[in-house]
């Protein structure tokens, strides 16, 4: 069934959306809600260990639970759509992330999202830097 305008642009905006929302929840530290954005079985890699999937939402939020506590802005941009069907869309964003720690880091995420009973999720999420830290 085709979809209408209407209906991508929809799509297009509440995945949009779950990827600004990640970046706040994120930096609010708030491991719960950024768990609940991906699905069930939804895969994580970070920027920094792209090798390294994380998998299913518990794994997820074992992962952010488990580190330690930083003050943490992210800026989202560049951020494209691409819809698929009534229940799936991939994107692409780039990220820019600044901690007391060290330079910014500048990285792309590439995005795989499912439609399930909760509203628009992450399927996948995986990460890469740019440009590596020296």
């Amino acid at each position: 069934m085709e979809l209408t305008e209407e209906e991508r642009r929809s799509i297009e905006w509440d995945c949009t959306r779950l990827v600004s929302l990640y970046a706040t929840l994120n930096d609010e530290g708030r491991w719960a809600e950024v768990a609940a954005l991906y699905a069930e079985d939804g895969v994580m890699t970070r920027p920094t260990a792209p090798d390294v999937p994380i998998e299913g939402r518990a794994a997820v939020l074992a992962s952010f639970e488990g580190r330690p506590p930083r003050v943490t802005r992210h800026i989202c941009s560049n951020i494209v759509i691409d819809v698929e069907d009534a229940d799936h869309a991939s994107g692409a964003s780039v990220m820019l992330l600044f901690t007391a720690f060290g330079p910014p880091l500048v990285g792309n995420f590439d995005d795989r999202f499912v439609r399930t009973g909760e509203g628009w999720r992450f399927a996948e999420r995986r990460g890469s830097l740019t440009f590596a830290p020296s």
